[in-house]
């Protein structure tokens, strides 16, 4: 620290000092005050800054002499140049010289060089004597002993680092790699999202199938219910039965068409002639004989008896209508079991009407065939079964709306049984065909005992669910049950055989045909109780008592009997 100049110490010359400035450190800087002039005969106006701006010390040795000028109010204090300038700082400064005379760059106000005064300048303690500059002012300048400042030290700037390019391509890879990471977030996201959904499909998909299968808990047809939620009795139901009267060869085939309104579910069931049903007399009868017997109305009352169903109508279809119902739909596609042989082919070993085959294309004339074939042994359920797929297929082909199919059922031209009409019959048929081209449509056979009659373990799948009845078949001690097999060569012995037992009372059960012909016939008993019921049944039929023997009986009979060509239908 330095030490306080005291102005009156021998040895450093007389007189005041003052501070002149302060050198690059921030240290002050003494000077020796000039003598006052002798004051004029007017009193000069105080000027504060006179010390400062009479001739002193310059700080930075440049030998320039400040000049001494009069006060004024607009000017500025020199300040401190850092730069080492010579010229104190003048902002109103034009580079001329002012009303004043004062030289901005230290020239007198009067032209020519101003000599050098000589003056003592103080030392002042921990502080470098200035240097005396031999130069003459003409060749004054920067003393090279002092530090040379440039501006590039006081530049506060921060410049750009060397390494910046470096730091850039860093931020640009992190960000790249958080980037890369949310996109491979969001894409496992996406994953995670369509695998639910597919999980989700795959879980309403089971469950739809199970319902529409009825296998869900609670909802199964064994739970008295179906998939819709609604007990199965309680399910409302439009039900018709068409007889297919087949006008060549004779025969019925009797299906009941079904359209479920509740679980929107259409079903044709397939009902086998054996069907025992009960007659107006309290008799019991089969199906076949009913249609024959009994007509339209009288089967219908029947069967409702029988499946504790409700038959709102009942359709009378001929073979020669069902021909042309197939021509107006447009032919139709089946999957046939068989090959047909051409009912009016001359020669035998013709070519097939009907060949077999997958999604066979019929007309009508094939499909009164297909429908109504039965091969040699064959059980009356397989013809009954092609009559059920060409019925679904003729639907599969009708139209939806009610007024075309009204239109194409008025076009058969065909007398109906009453309550049944063609709008009625229009309508019926257009839901159901709406139902077999969704998928939504079935065929179901009847399962019917050998005697005719049904249980309900062998029809709550047809009877209950389907119809939602139950199954009341005639009691089987009723009647005797007898089982007729036809061995005579000629197929309609076993109708005529049919007809004279059901006109004694006994119950008639189809055995089907023989393979062969046998020249006696045979009237077979299982058990020593039936040998009297036996004998009636051979002299209801006109044979002779010797055919009467024990034997192995045909399940679900009593009495079974196997024509010969001794069977005479004229004389029963």
């Amino acid at each position: 620290m330095n030490d306080r100049y005291d102005a009156g110490d021998a040895g450093y010359g007389a007189g005041p000092y003052e501070v002149v400035g302060y050198d690059e450190y921030g240290r002050p800087v003494y000077g020796q005050v000039p003598a006052q002039p002798a004051p004029q005969a007017q009193q000069a106006t105080y000027d504060p800054y006179a010390q400062q701006q009479g001739y002193g010390y310059d700080p930075y040795a440049t030998g320039r002499q400040q000049p001494a000028h009069s006060y004024d109010p607009g000017r500025q204090p020199p300040a401190y140049d850092p730069y080492g300038s010579q010229t104190p700082y003048d902002p109103y400064a034009t580079g001329a010289q002012d009303a004043t005379g004062y030289d901005p760059y230290g020239q007198a106000a009067s032209s020519g060089q101003q000599p050098r005064v000589a003056e003592q300048t103080a030392y002042i303690p921990h502080q470098a004597r200035p240097a005396e500059d031999a130069r003459a002012p003409q060749e004054a300048g920067p003393d090279p002993s002092e530090p040379e400042y440039h501006t590039e030290q006081f530049a506060f700037v921060e410049e750009p680092d060397g390494d910046s390019e470096d730091v850039i391509d860093w931020l640009k890879f992190t960000e790249n790699r958080t980037e890369r990471r949310e996109e491979a977030r969001r894409r496992a996201r996406s994953r995670v999202i369509a695998l639910l959904v597919v999980l989700a499909l795959v879980a309403v998909g089971g469950v739809g199938y199970l319902w529409y299968a009825g296998k869900l808990p609670g909802l199964s047809s064994s739970d008295g219910g179906t998939g819709s939620g609604t007990p199965v009795a309680a399910q409302k139901r439009d039900v018709l039965v068409v007889h297919l009267h087949n006008t060549a060869k004779g025969g019925t085939s009797t299906a009941l068409l079904v359209d479920n309104t509740t679980t929107k579910q259409g079903t044709t069931v397939l009902l086998p002639n054996s069907l025992a049903l009960t007659g107006d007399d309290g008799s019991t009868t089969t199906l076949a004989k009913s249609v024959d017997d009994d007509g339209s109305s009288g089967t219908r009352d029947q069967l409702d008896t029988v499946l504790g169903t409700s038959i709102q109508g009942t359709w009378r279809l001929d073979t020669p209508y069902l021909q042309n119902l197939v021509e107006l739909v447009g032919n139709i596609e089946v999957d046939t079991d068989t090959d047909v042989p051409d009912p009016d082919a001359k020669k035998k070993g013709a070519a097939p009407l009907v060949h077999k085959g997958q999604e066979q294309t019929l007309s009508g004339k094939m499909a009164v065939a297909y429908a109504t074939y039965r091969a040699a042994g064959e059980s009356q359920n397989a013809q009954l079964e092609r009559f059920g797929q060409v019925m679904q297929s003729v639907l599969r082909k009708m139209s939806s709306d009610p007024s075309s199919a009204t239109t194409t059922v008025q076009t058969l031209a065909q007398i109906l049984d009453p309550p049944l009409t063609d709008k009625d019959l229009g309508a019926f048929l257009a839901k159901l065909a709406d139902r077999a081209k969704s998928g939504a449509y079935k065929t179901a056979l009847l399962p019917v005992q050998a005697d005719g009659t049904l249980t309900a373990q062998t029809s709550d799948s047809v009877v209950k669910d389907v119809l939602g009845g139950t199954a009341k078949s005639p009691g089987a001690g009723s009647a005797v049950r007898v089982s007729v097999q036809n061995a005579t060569g000629v197929k309609d012995d076993t109708e005529k055989a049919r007809v004279v037992l059901l006109n004694g009372g006994f119950t008639f059960l189809e055995g089907g045909s023989a393979s062969g012909t046998q020249a006696t016939s045979k009237v077979l008993y299982a058990d020593a109780a039936d040998k009297a019921d036996a004998a009636e049944v051979a002299k209801t039929l006109g044979l002779p008592a010797g055919s009467v023997t024990k034997g192995s009986v045909s399940s679900g009979a009593d009495v079974s009997v196997v024509l010969g060509s001794d069977y005479k239908p004229s004389s029963s």
